[in-house]
């Protein structure tokens, strides 16, 4: 299949430097280095606002953040994404993105952090909720915000999830790079959030179900088919939330939409690829796995970013007449050294490079360029040449450009190929604690 929109699959224009910053698309590219687990971390960053026709110019409610040597520790690494839903959504991102980590650092000061990661995960979002509560300049009543946040302790990897947006990891598993789910979707879909929300008063039913359009009460629902269930209560058609978790939907904790999140702590092993942490506007239509199939053809994230944009785009407009906001960052796992201790139990990926060299359909990168709401009209793009062999992925993702020298999938975390493939790829030194806001990077110190 071509891509929808004539402009979200562009390749990439000749002569453009791919030096560290903004680049490919919109996407930024950073590094940090984690001493005490003698790992490199290079990850990527895009936002993209969503394209509502009925809406032009409408801004973002998607936030992110990127705290590297996080409250000063250089072993401390924070990625976080939040998607605001409601009239007030973007001023909910914003500030569960602020005080989320204003929060954790306090934990982390307080040795918390390292003592009970989970813990103080929980105490960090459930405070977060609070403050959006008693914040005078946000009306959370009927909006609100999800929060996924990863944070790489040394050697471990520590995500906390509240609503559907998503972490998961690319691992080395039987032969081949598989998904590895890091955060659990918070939606009535499951079966003990529906019973839990039900426990504190609500109804899960979908629009067409309050309408009397189907049976009410009918738990048949198929996800990405007609609308999802979402939870009412008792009295009202309110709030509908979609969603069973999140920050700030103070009408909806009537009726069990909760701030705690859920926590998943892993080891870092050299298996472990890269991970990625994004909105449901990536999600929505593409699995875990397809996403991960995505990055691991890419030697450059930046890349990587743009071409899941590409394709969510693509499918967004495939089901409906606008698309989500759309948030990706995408961090690869590397060693800091070029050849690691004798005998160590480094895997080998050698293996995979003929598979992804099979899927290579397209010698240019593929460039995210958002169309404009005004250009809705569909029209056909590079057609993707399906392979012999097979792909891994589940659909055929036209958007996808692989490379078969992804370093972390030919040579492993352990030779010289391990290291970016071009130091101007990221910037020369590692970059002190500081945010990034809508791709902007800030220089901004905890206090």
């Amino acid at each position: 299949m071509g891509c929808t929109q004539g402009k979200c699959c562009l390749p990439r224009p000749p002569g453009r430097g791919s030096g560290g910053g903004r680049g490919r698309g919109g996407a930024t590219l950073g590094r940090a280095e984690v001493p005490g687990a003698g790992l490199l971390l290079e990850y990527a960053t895009l936002d993209v606002a969503g394209l509502y026709p009925d809406s032009p110019g409408r801004e973002s409610q998607d936030a992110h953040l990127v705290a590297t040597r996080f409250a000063g520790d250089p072993d401390l690494h924070l990625f976080a994404v939040f998607d605001g839903h409601g009239a007030a959504g973007t001023a909910c991102a914003g500030f569960a993105r602020d005080a989320l980590p204003r929060l954790l650092a306090a934990a982390a000061g307080a040795g918390s952090l390292a003592a009970d990661p989970a813990a103080a995960f929980r105490e960090s979002m459930l405070g977060a909720n609070a403050e959006m509560h008693a914040a005078a300049g946000v009306d959370d009543f009927m909006s609100g915000t999800t929060a996924v946040a990863a944070l790489v302790a040394g050697g471990a990897l520590h995500v906390a999830n509240v609503g559907d947006s998503r972490a998961v990891a690319g691992v080395w598993r039987a032969g081949r790079v598989v998904a590895e789910d890091l955060s659990w979707d918070q939606t009535p879909f499951r079966a003990d959030e529906r019973a839990r929300v039900k426990a504190c008063g609500a109804r899960v039913m979908s629009v067409e179900q309050v309408e009397g359009m189907r049976d009410p009460e009918s738990e048949g629902w198929v996800p990405d088919e007609g609308d999802p269930p979402r939870v009412w209560a008792r009295d009202g058609l309110y709030p509908g939330t979609a969603f069973t978790r999140s920050l700030g939907d103070l009408a909806a904790e009537a009726v069990g939409v909760i701030a705690e999140p859920e926590v998943k702590s892993v080891e870092i092993t050299p298996a472990h690829l890269f991970f990625v942490v994004a909105s449901d506007g990536v999600f929505e239509f593409l699995s875990s796995q397809e996403v991960v199939d995505m990055v691991a053809m890419y030697q450059d994230p930046r890349d990587a970013c743009s071409a899941i944009a590409a394709e969510s785009y693509k499918l967004w407009l495939e089901h409906e007449n606008r698309t989500d906001d759309i948030t990706i960052i995408i961090v690869h796992i590397r060693d800091s050294e070029i050849s690691g201790p004798a005998g160590s139990d480094k895997v080998d990926y050698g293996s995979i490079g003929a598979s992804i060299a099979a899927h290579t359909v397209q010698s240019e990168i593929p460039v995210f360029v958002p169309p404009e709401a005004s250009q809705l009209n569909r029209c056909a793009a590079t057609e993707m040449q399906s392979s012999s062999s097979g792909s891994p992925t589940e659909r055929s993702l036209s958007c996808v450009a692989p490379s078969p020298m992804h370093p972390l999938l030919i040579h492993g975390r352990i030779s010289d190929a391990s290291k970016p493939m071009r130091s101007e790829q990221a910037a020369s030194q590692v970059q002190p604690w500081h945010q990034v806001d809508g791709g902007t990077e800030l220089e901004q110190p905890m206090q």
